[in-house]
């Protein structure tokens, strides 16, 4: 092992130490906690030269180091690849994910299995309308002059409408709108199904022109607003856990977190289900974030992109741990959106 493998080594030692501890890490707890192969004296002197290369730091009143934003990135990057978790921890994501009763559900329950499994915050982004299929548009009517629609997508989402004609409709007219609507929208992206709708008014019998513009008004205006992309939460009581690792900075953490923009910026950025994005201290943009890590992905497929989840938490956090149970849990939620 050369000197830069055998200093990486002690640089693992310490973030582990510092990780579970929360206590700086000297030289001679070190040598006894870890097998390092060497003696006291080349750990100090590996140790000098991570503090002096801005890896390690010495908080002014202990005599031992702790890890820097520098150090945990350096880290990080050298985890060749991340640990994956027990057959069994796996079984028990899969099996409380796919207990879901719908969309909502499904982002409540994954908030809350993360948060556990990390002893972090974690976020999740409800997938927008505008990344999503149209599955079925189901036309029911619900009065001889009224008729609900029922739009359902390939996220499990489903928005329901109603659209008052001004005139009586026969069943085969329901029939003949359904067949029509579905075969204009079905298996469309959203902003492409609200284009072709829109055309419809021009394209159907006089007779159904009326009740045909009124559907395809209220259609557009579900398919075409934007509702505000929305976050949920889970877990933000453990980031109070151990105040001293947000020294003067944890409410301006949970008051970032309620805001909910910056957090949906940084989840923005994760726009690849297989790839874990590491933000680390100073890495953050929002200076409100700066004393926080965040473990991010995307979930979905690679041509089917929901949304991006992820925990934030102290930069004192188990990566190795966090980015399994992070990947795992995309994981998942990808697969049991795309299938439903």
């Amino acid at each position: 092992m050369n000197a830069e493998e055998r200093r990486f080594e002690v640089l693992r030692a310490i973030v582990a130490d510092y990780v579970s501890n929360q206590e700086p890490v000297g030289s001679k707890a070190l040598v006894e906690r870890h097998n390092l192969g060497v003696s006291s004296a080349t750990v100090r002197n590996d140790m000098a030269a991570l503090e002096e290369e801005g890896f390690i730091a010495q908080p002014h009143t202990s005599a031992g180091r702790i890890p820097t934003d520098k150090g945990y990135r350096l880290f990080v990057d050298k985890l060749s690849e991340v640990k994956p978790l027990s057959a069994a921890e796996k079984r028990a994501i899969k099996s409380f994910l796919e207990g879901a009763l719908d969309l909502d559900d499904v982002m409540r329950r994954s908030v809350r299995l993360l948060a556990q499994l990390t002893r972090q915050v974690a976020v999740i982004q409800v997938p927008t309308l505008s990344r999503s299929t149209v599955r079925h548009l189901e036309v029911l009517p619900i009065s001889p002059s009224r008729l609900m629609l029922v739009l359902i997508t390939d996220t499990g989402r489903v928005d329901q409408r109603i659209v008052e004609l001004g005139d009586i409709i026969t069943e085969e007219n329901v029939r003949n709108l359904r067949g029509m609507l579905n075969a204009a929208m079905a298996g469309k992206r959203l902003p492409e199904a609200s284009a072709k709708v829109a055309e419809l008014p021009e394209e159907v019998s006089h007779e159904l022109r009326d009740v045909t513009l009124r559907i395809v008004t209220v259609l557009i205006e579900t398919l075409v607003e934007h509702p505000e992309e929305r976050l949920v939460l889970g877990g933000t009581a453990n980031l109070t856990r151990n105040v001293a690792d947000f020294p003067g900075s944890l409410r301006q953490v949970l008051e970032a977190l309620e805001e909910q923009v910056v957090v949906l910026k940084l989840l923005a950025a994760s726009r690849d289900p297989s790839t874990i994005l590491v933000r680390i201290g100073e890495e953050n943009e929002a200076a409100e974030m700066r004393s926080t890590s965040v473990v991010s992905i995307g979930y979905g497929s690679r041509d089917n992109l929901l949304g991006g989840l992820g925990v934030v938490g102290p930069t004192r956090m188990d990566y190795p741990g966090t980015m399994a149970a992070v990947r795992a849990v995309a994981n998942y939620v990808g697969e049991i959106l795309t299938a439903r």
